[in-house]
């Protein structure tokens, strides 16, 4: 069965850096776009992050752009995000995903104070 497993979260002053991972397994990963998702509480998931299959191709979340870089690793089943200058409203549980409609991982939660 599918199964992700996000991991690389912490907590992490204004401006700082943090590089996600995401394990995937239980279907065939460089066949599928992969994206990041967040949820801060008392929000709802929020995209953050799209990339190709090939990893050719990317787009973002506008409040991230600049910032943030996804990428992936075919070879390994893994998706990463790179999280530069952080800021307090980046602070969330973030998901990786590949279907939205498929089961969630536990995510990993990101906190961005000084």
């Amino acid at each position: 069965q599918v199964q992700l497993v996000e991991s690389g979260g912490g907590l992490v002053q204004p401006g700082g850096s943090l590089r996600l991972s995401c394990a995937a397994s239980g279907f065939p990963f460089s066949g599928y776009p992969m994206s990041w998702y967040r949820q801060a509480p008392g929000k709802g998931r929020e995209l953050v992050a799209v990339i190709s299959s090939s990893g050719g191709s990317t787009t973002y979340a506008g409040s991230v752009k600049g910032r943030f870089t996804i990428s992936r690793d075919n070879a390994k089943n893994t998706v990463y995000l790179q999280m530069n200058n952080l800021k307090p409203e980046d602070t969330a549980v973030y998901y990786c995903q590949a279907i939205i409609t498929w089961p969630w991982g536990q995510g990993t939660q990101v906190t961005v104070s000084s």
